[in-house]
Formats: structure tokens, sequence, C-alpha cells
């Protein structure tokens, strides 16, 4: 059999009343009907037009979730690891600076130490917070922690004038 004379399929005629649209505009196939019904898929809070629950209910209370700082968490295992492995220096003190050097954090807004594995040497360290397990762990190992405030934005003289 000729390609050229396959039996065509059937014209399927298109809608003939008043609000009809043209022949070219009929849906053809499944891919519209999926496309009509959203293939499925609810649009978030959307309610078919009746106003939806979020905005009928008041806005209530108020959060600082953009601006939090979070402190980044380093166990006393992974101290240990890096010590061992030569990328810290147990003679010098760790600092904030000195973990973001070697990778063990990414130094944005301070370093909280936890107390996961074991630590073998006797270590100085600087961070902004600490559990009392990892104060105590590095104590037991000859070491000590030393606690930092986080560092504040500075405010100029005009900023706390303003304030006041």
């Amino acid at each position: 059999m000729n390609s050229r004379t396959a039996p065509a399929r059937p014209r399927r005629a298109a809608g003939s009343g008043a609000a009809s649209a043209p022949v070219a505009a009929r849906p053809r196939g499944a891919a519209t009907r999926a496309r009509r019904s959203r293939a499925g898929v609810a649009i978030k809070g959307f309610e078919g037009g009746q106003m939806p629950l979020y905005r009928r209910l008041p806005k209530r209370g108020f959060t600082n979730a953009r601006f939090r700082k979070t402190f980044e968490t380093v166990n006393i295992g992974r101290l240990q690891e890096a010590i061992e492995q030569g990328r810290l220096d147990a003679s010098a003190p760790v600092t904030e600076a000195a973990l973001a050097a070697v990778g063990l954090t990414r130094g944005r807004h301070g370093v909280r130490l936890l107390a996961k594995g074991r630590i073998e040497s006797a270590v100085i360290v600087e961070v902004t917070g600490a559990s009392k397990a990892a104060i105590a762990a590095v104590e037991a190992a000859g070491g000590s922690v030393t606690l930092s405030a986080p560092a504040k934005a500075e405010t100029t003289a005009e900023e706390t004038a303003k304030d006041a």
C-alpha cells in the first residue's frame, strides 16, 4: 500500500451553534482536555474565585525569619579529624576564622561547638557558642573553650540619636 494513497481520517465536525468558535479553534486530542483541567494539579490557595481562606483571616504575629542569624555547628569529632589530618594546628588557638579557612564552616554568623564525637588533643577553642557537653569534653582533653559574643552591627552616633 502506498503511503500517498492511505485512507484519510474522516474530518471531525466543529460546533455550529451561536457560541461555537471557528473550526481551527476546536479542541483536538487529549492535550487540550488535560490543559483545561490543569492536569489534576490545583493552584495553591485558589478556591475557584471565592476569597481564599488565607485572605479571609486576619494577619497575626511577627516573623523575623529573614533576619535570623543561625550559628553554624562544628562537632568536636570533626575538630579532632581536622587536627589529625594536619589541617588545623592544635598548638594555636582554634578561632572561627581558622575553622572557615580549613572549610569546616563558611564563617558567616558565628560557630557553635557541639559534643558529637571524641577529642583527644588539648586545644584552645574560641567560638561564639558551645554546648555544656562540648566544653566538658574539650576541658577533659586538657584544652579550653572561650565564648565570644557575636559581632553586632556598628551603629553611628546619628542612628543612636534617631532611636532615642
